[in-house]
């Protein structure tokens, strides 16, 4: 069993920041590619940023040069830090791993419950 849970929500001002985690847990052989998806009320999911096994990192150009996707290997956390913050940022933020359970089991994927984040004056 796997679990994925965020933490570092809120609510901010236009402007501020916020630093989000995501830490996996459970029987985790590898851990392939880790993201950070989000959902405004309305519309759909899309992908933010996306951080692949040898650090190669992708964005969402609404996001680029404001946010940065990392992870720590050892601690099985992935991390979104968002600066210069827009209410058109405000959306639940899921965070999403492929991971291989197993020698011999495919990648699956894998969601967290999602955290708030509101920026707003």
């Amino acid at each position: 069993q796997v679990q994925l849970v965020e933490s570092g929500g809120g609510l901010v001002q236009p402007g501020g920041s916020l630093r989000l985690s995501c830490a996996a847990s459970g029987t985790i052989f590898s851990i392939n590619a880790m993201a950070w998806y989000r959902q405004a009320p309305g519309k759909q999911r899309e992908l933010v940023a996306n951080i692949i096994s040898h650090e190669r990192t992708n964005y969402a150009d609404s996001v680029k040069g404001r946010f940065t996707i990392s992870r720590d290997n050892s601690k099985n956390t992935v991390y979104l830090q968002m600066n210069s913050l827009k209410p058109e940022d405000t959306a639940f933020y899921y965070c999403h791993a492929r991971i291989k359970t197993g020698w011999t089991t495919p990648l699956n994927d894998y969601w967290g419950q999602g955290t708030q984040v509101t920026v707003s004056s």
